[in-house]
């Protein structure tokens, strides 16, 4: 018998996909969601989101609102969120609200009224610059990103001035919170581990790479950076990219995501603990730019490298994914080429409203470009 799910911030990109595969197995979901012009432009239901689910339109932080989404409910997943690296760092009294008090706000709720889980979004951001290794085979988890060096790389170095060579990052590694996003979703993280074991609640916590697929918010310049390529060359427009292109990601497919949840809910061994979840393989951001462009049929549309570093961001993190396939049997499914080709085919069909040289514009005058 499936159990009756409150999902937070259940409209929005993610939310919809983690709705549509707790359905699938069983499941019977309510969102709870503000339904915010930023993300949903107005709508008062997104098409995508399935009929069966539940929908209650309200804030976060509104005690009364969260206190009825929570009546008959067994579990929780909890992805209410701002989000946004870049506008975390001058938002910063909405994002802490939102994200922090927001947060506080639903446990205070389920002191009164345990579930069985709470799975909270969490995020990559936390680490900062990912795990390195030395050239002489020495790990470095410290690394703290300097201005860029006088021959133009980006790269962090060791003393000696070699450049430091990325790997994989295990949730072992110590957090390093470089933006207020990455303050605020490590503060979700911990309130939902540390709540959930005191009050005979299980928790656990999903360390997300950048996502992408279908039902992205394209006229959100905040958005994740498959989605904010797409709004762009869908109007013709160059794909902005910060620093030199080379900054290593990993982009995992929502579906993916969504499986996540859902064995981070079901899975006895998740309790109390942390997961990264990621696709296992990793691009640079032009290449992911260009291969954009070329799935739109826009190949002649060339990344707009700036040459500038935004606050907040860092240049190398990729996931290490033996934790989740050894205590979940997480693994990545889809394909990379055909996730963008899904993409573009759903982006053909949209109207992408491009906001993103607003965007940039703001985060100049507030000198968060550099």
């Amino acid at each position: 018998m499936g159990e009756t799910v409150l999902v937070t911030g259940g409209a929005g990109f993610v939310g919809r996909h983690v709705a549509k595969e707790l359905l699938s197995r069983g499941h019977r979901v309510r969102a709870l969601d503000l339904m915010i012009d930023q993300v949903h432009s107005g709508s008062t239901r997104p098409d995508e989101l399935d009929p069966e689910v539940d929908l209650v339109v309200g804030d976060i932080r509104d005690a009364a609102r969260v206190q009825a989404a929570l009546q008959g409910v067994d579990s929780v997943i909890h992805l209410a969120a701002e989000v946004g690296v870049g506008q975390s760092m001058y938002a910063v009294d909405r994002y802490t609200s939102v994200n922090e008090y927001g947060t506080a706000v639903l446990f205070q709720q389920l002191i009164e009224k345990p579930v069985r889980r709470v799975v909270v979004a969490s995020s990559m951001s936390i680490y900062g610059e990912g795990l390195y290794r030395t050239v002489d085979g020495g790990l470095r988890e410290d690394v703290v990103r300097g201005p860029r060096h006088a021959d133009g790389s980006f790269d962090p170095r060791d003393e000696a001035g070699r450049a430091l060579i990325p790997i994989p990052t295990p949730e072992t590694k110590q957090p390093a919170l470089k933006s207020v996003y990455a303050i605020n979703k490590f503060v979700q993280e911990r309130l939902t581990l540390t709540l959930t074991a005191q009050y005979g609640m299980e928790g656990t916590a999903l360390r997300l790479w950048n996502i992408y697929g279908t039902g992205q918010a394209l006229s959100n310049p905040y958005t994740g950076v498959l989605a904010i390529f797409a709004s762009r060359i869908a109007n013709g427009q160059r794909p902005m990219v910060f620093e030199d292109g080379q900054q290593r990601r990993d982009f995992v497919h929502v579906a993916d995501v969504a499986r996540a949840f859902l064995l981070a809910l079901e899975s006895p061994a998740a309790n109390g603990e942390v997961f990264n979840v990621g696709s296992g393989a990793d691009r640079t951001v032009e290449a992911v730019a260009r291969l954009q462009a070329a799935s739109m049929g826009r190949p002649d549309i060339a990344p707009d490298i700036t040459g500038k570093a935004r606050a907040g961001d860092i240049r190398h993190n990729i996931p290490d994914l033996g934790k989740a396939k050894a205590l979940l049997g997480y693994e990545a499914r889809q394909d990379f080429a055909a996730g963008l080709e899904e993409l573009s085919e759903w982006v053909a069909r949209q109207e992408a409203n491009d906001r993103v040289d607003e965007a940039r514009r703001e985060l100049e005058r507030r000198g968060l470009v550099a």
